[in-house]
């Protein structure tokens, strides 16, 4: 009886401690859908746990699969002008990789080595009947969400290498055999090689690793590291999702609102009183500069609006000072062929020169707090300063050695990192006439 007793007691206590597990811990990462659809799953069920959280193997998601498309039908379209394709190859002894964008000549897959290649082609769901009609074994997904089915083929070695994604795909074996690593940590270090034509990954540590065969489905959510290598010729159709990046969002926004208004529509100043400092863009510029913008500032950032608030006036403040100072630019200002050095300046102010501002360079700054300022030339900014500094900067054109001596030396320092622009010169005291 007493052995009986404790065996069921540790049954017990691990069911218990399993329970409090968190939930991604006791999600597996593979499954097996024989029978029960390509999720191996219901769709509610994958939507809640795995969509942008967490990949998953599904075996078997398409048992049987046949691929509706042949290599040979993609070297085809590799070969339209209008179809989208890449090749890649890899140099494994040199570790280089090459990539070559379509169309190809029809005589280039006579020329590819042995292995170490793969062909991409995108879009191949808007060329064939047979591939658009995986898209409906997804109606969980949004259509408008859905970008293209892109397949690609690799002879053995063939890969892309290791990288990442930013935004969801399913990756399902077609023909051929695929070996997939992945780095499930949602922390992996994303930098980049600077040697390569595509952006692959510097570094890559995977967490977990699996060979799919035909029917084989892989879903990754955004961001996660992945390498797939095939093991021999292998076809691996790429069902991706459109994320538009945020910035893409609020540019086209912009635009469509841009095109709404009207060339009578701008900034005006009918209630314009005489400025204390007329470099400054003081409170009351920036509050007209909100009112022609309509509105569109609030909210722009996303997140509640208190928090908002607080980040859009600091970006507004920040983009208006850029962006009036580089308005209508009478010219390029271009750096010196030399750059200057603070030492340099300072001999030459010693002696009786001065440090000329461009004539093309725009200047405007704006308070940050009470004592502090940012400076803003041609669509440059440096904040830090002091305001006093800023104004002064603002207000002489050329500085002599006792304007320089006015300066603490972050404004020295910021006019030297100016110069190296090209907007500021040392003139010795036999130049100063002309530029």
């Amino acid at each position: 009886m007493t052995p009986t007793v404790m065996t069921t007691t540790k049954r017990k206590t691990r069911s218990t401690a399993a329970s409090r597990l968190p939930l991604a811990a006791r999600l597996p990462i593979e499954i097996d859908a024989t029978g029960k659809g390509p999720l191996g799953m219901p769709a509610q069920t994958f939507l809640r746990d795995y969509w942008q959280k967490r990949p998953l193997l599904i075996r078997n998601a398409f048992p049987g699969f046949e691929s509706p498309v042949r290599p040979d039908d993609l070297a085809a379209l590799a070969l339209e002008p209008s179809a989208l394709s890449r090749l890649i190859l890899w140099d494994r002894r040199k570790d280089r990789w090459t990539v070559e964008t379509g169309p190809l000549p029809e005589d280039r897959f006579e020329r590819v080595p042995k292995r170490d290649w793969t062909l991409l082609v995108q879009d191949v769901d808007k060329w064939d009947a047979d591939v658009r009609e995986l898209v409906e074994a997804f109606p969980f997904l949004p259509r408008w969400r859905i970008d293209d089915v892109m397949i690609s083929f690799a002879v053995e070695g063939g890969s892309v290498g290791a990288h990442i994604d930013q935004y969801d795909v399913f990756l399902l074996q077609g023909m051929g055999h695929r070996h997939w690593r992945i780095d499930a940590n949602p922390e992996q270090p994303v930098d980049f090689r600077e040697d390569a034509p595509i952006k692959l990954l510097k570094s890559f540590s995977p967490s977990h690793e699996w060979t799919l065969g035909p029917g084989d489905m892989l879903y990754l959510p955004p961001g996660l590291g992945h390498h797939g290598v095939a093991l021999d010729p292998c076809l691996t159709f790429s069902l991706g999702m459109r994320a538009p990046a945020k910035a893409e969002l609020i540019e086209d926004f912009a635009l469509e609102l841009a095109g709404r208004a009207s060339e009578r529509e701008r900034y005006a100043d009918p209630d314009l009183a005489v400025p204390t400092d007329a470099f400054e863009i003081d409170d009351a510029a920036l509050a007209r500069v909100r009112a022609s913008l309509g509105g569109m500032v609030a909210g722009a950032a996303g997140g509640d609006a208190a928090a908002v608030t607080k980040d859009d006036e600091a970006l507004l403040r920040r983009w208006f000072g850029r962006f009036i100072t580089r308005y209508r630019a009478s010219g390029d200002i271009r750096p010196p062929k030399k750059a200057p050095s603070r030492d340099g300046f300072d001999t030459i102010l010693a002696a009786g020169g001065v440090l000329q501002r461009h004539p093309f360079s725009r200047v405007a700054w704006l308070r940050e707090g009470r004592a502090k300022a940012m400076w803003f030339v041609s669509g440059s900014d440096i904040g830090g300063l002091r305001a006093r500094d800023a104004a002064l900067l603002c207000r002489q054109d050329t500085l002599d050695a006792s304007t320089w001596g006015q300066l603490d030396e972050h404004a020295r320092e910021a006019v030297v990192a100016l110069a190296t622009l090209g907007h500021y010169r040392a003139l010795a005291p036999k130049k100063r006439r002309g530029r």
